[in-house]
């Protein structure tokens, strides 16, 4: 029986180093890549050919790169660069040993630019939605100072800081989302399934029914007629706001408001203020020029609070003044914050500082998401309990006066 092969796409270089494309036909893609190379050719892209009758189906969010996968990239990355492998190299073991097929997809297309003759930094910069400005940056001030490895290390380490403070903030909010979703199914599932068999029950024995009672018959009642019309609401609202919750009008007025909610306001404070300044000191100790650094992390902090105070502080620096006076003005940063920011600029170890901050910050995070676990699972228990109990006592109270109701 004969094996089925397909047409596919390929650039390849041959032995004179020409970039060069064809299409052939093979079982597979590793089939292709050992025929190229057994003839002596280094392959750079393979790729099925567009038959017309064959469409690629991609989920949401499957093109998207995990910040956790950039940061094990970038220290893969500075290990082979310190031990002395070329660029062009790193760049293809590390598109080939990556588990992100995106990442992947990108590093190949970043490889073939700096092949071409590009920059690092400047490949990287066409893929916006993958590399963030700040590592963009960040390489490109190692490309002009002679110390990526350096910068990729730092970059590294940086991501999974971050990676670390997010796994903290998820770890504290699981809980209480997942209860609270719990709690909304078995009401909703109570108002739907349970209370309409009481419901007809009571009907048969007459009577007055007990307020309680007859609150919780209403509610179900309307639940029949709401619940469809929440779905159908539901889907299109969460649509929408994805669009829009990214505009600057929408951030102005719901970036404020997350800082000022009761219990969680105070821990996204913490954690927009330790994003800010491990940003700030890895840039700064990288070389990247402070109007610059100040322009890229008061856009990576994720609040437009912080994000406003960051441009004050650049135009402050701009026109030569302090960097730390201008955050004072600020309510969101904690005059410790300042302070210790002055004795930075004054001792030249602004950048030592900034880290010293971050990492006082995660440390206050991790205790305020312990402090907020231990008090909002007792909390969220009770609540849940209550509400069960209450709809159970609710429909039970009929049955207490049930011979009453009899005769």
């Amino acid at each position: 029986m004969a094996t089925a092969t397909k047409r596919y796409e390929y650039s390849y270089r041959d032995k004179q180093g020409k970039l060069l494309k064809g299409k052939l036909e093979a079982p597979s893609e590793e089939v292709l890549v050992q025929r190229l190379r057994q003839q002596g050719f280094a392959p750079l892209k393979v790729k099925q050919a567009n038959t017309g009758l064959s469409v690629e189906i991609k989920l949401p969010g499957s093109n998207k790169v995990d910040l956790k996968d950039l940061a094990i990239m970038s220290r893969q990355f500075a290990t082979m660069i310190d031990s002395g492998l070329s660029l062009l190299k790193s760049l293809s073991i590390l598109a080939e040993q990556t588990e992100s097929v995106p990442l992947a997809k990108v590093l190949n297309e970043v490889r073939a630019d700096v092949e071409a003759g590009g920059a690092l930094s400047s490949a990287m910069a066409k893929h916006a939605r993958v590399f963030p400005p700040l590592m963009v940056n960040m390489c490109r001030a190692g490309e002009v100072g002679g110390f990526l490895d350096q910068v990729l290390l730092q970059i590294a380490q940086n991501m999974e800081s971050e990676v670390k403070l997010r796994a903290k903030i998820k770890s504290a909010m699981t809980y209480p989302v997942v209860v609270f979703v719990i709690s909304i199914v078995a009401v909703i599932g109570m108002l739907l399934f349970i209370v309409p068999t009481f419901s007809n029950m009571f009907a048969t024995l007459g009577g007055t029914l007990p307020a309680p009672t007859r609150a919780l018959v209403f509610l179900s009642s309307a639940m029949k007629v709401g619940a469809p019309i929440l779905i159908v609401v539901a889907i299109p609202a969460s649509i929408v706001w994805g669009r829009i919750k990214g505009k600057e009008s929408v951030r102005q007025i719901v970036d404020p408001l997350k800082l000022k909610v009761p219990i969680f306001g105070d821990l996204f404070r913490k954690v927009a203020i330790s994003r800010f300044s491990r940003n700030l000191g890895t840039m700064l100790h990288a070389g990247v020029p402070i109007l610059r650094s100040l322009e890229i992390v008061g856009e990576a902090a994720g609040n437009v609070v912080i994000r406003d105070a960051a441009k004050a502080v650049e135009e402050s620096v701009r026109q030569g003044k302090p960097l730390a006076a201008p955050l004072s003005e600020h309510k969101v940063f904690p005059p410790m914050v300042v302070q210790m920011l002055a004795v930075g600029e004054d001792t030249g170890a602004m950048d030592n500082m900034l880290h010293k901050i971050a990492e006082f910050y995660d440390q206050e995070v991790e205790a305020t998401t312990e402090a907020l676990t231990s008090i909002i699972e007792p909390l969220m228990i009770a609540v849940l309990g209550s509400i069960i109990g209450a709809m159970i006592v609710a429909l039970y109270m009929p049955i207490f006066s049930v011979f009453n109701l009899i005769s």
